[in-house]
């Protein structure tokens, strides 16, 4: 069993993040094909430890997230949207979106953790030609 660290995570998904355009990129896979970007950020780490998971491992690692998603985050989003197109009408919005953001940061470390259990629960095979995040975002 591959067991993974919630904080080793971390810190590769917020190195990452800041590198170039995957930022951008990670947000297209959002905005666009309605991915998770902390479970791209996984696949990523995994195909940097040359781990591969099959479709179905895939599968149960979006099972783990997706209530979390839909009743934390989702609303979280929407929410900071919301305010952001209305910012001219809302009382001290800059000190309202650094909190949104901060919670929502918070929040997101959260789900990586659950994923990292999820994914401690799972037998991964080493793969050197590993290429995860693609299984997910559907781009060879």
């Amino acid at each position: 069993m591959n067991l993974l660290n919630c904080d080793d995570f971390w810190q590769f998904a917020c190195d990452l993040y800041s590198k170039g355009d995957m930022q951008t990129r990670l947000l297209d896979y959002q905005n666009q094909q309605g991915k998770n970007v902390n479970l791209c950020l996984l696949l990523y780490y995994l195909d940097s430890l040359k781990l591969a998971v099959s479709q179905t491992q895939l599968n149960k690692l979006e099972q783990s997230i997706c209530e979390f998603d839909q009743q934390v985050l989702k609303p979280l989003r929407a929410t900071r949207a919301y305010l952001k197109a209305n910012q001219t009408e809302i009382a001290d919005y800059a000190v309202i979106r650094k909190e949104l953001l901060s919670t929502e940061l918070k929040l997101e470390k959260q789900q990586q953790q659950l994923l990292v259990e999820k994914v401690n629960t799972l037998t991964l095979e080493p793969d050197s030609r590993t290429t995860n995040v693609m299984l997910y975002v559907g781009e060879l």
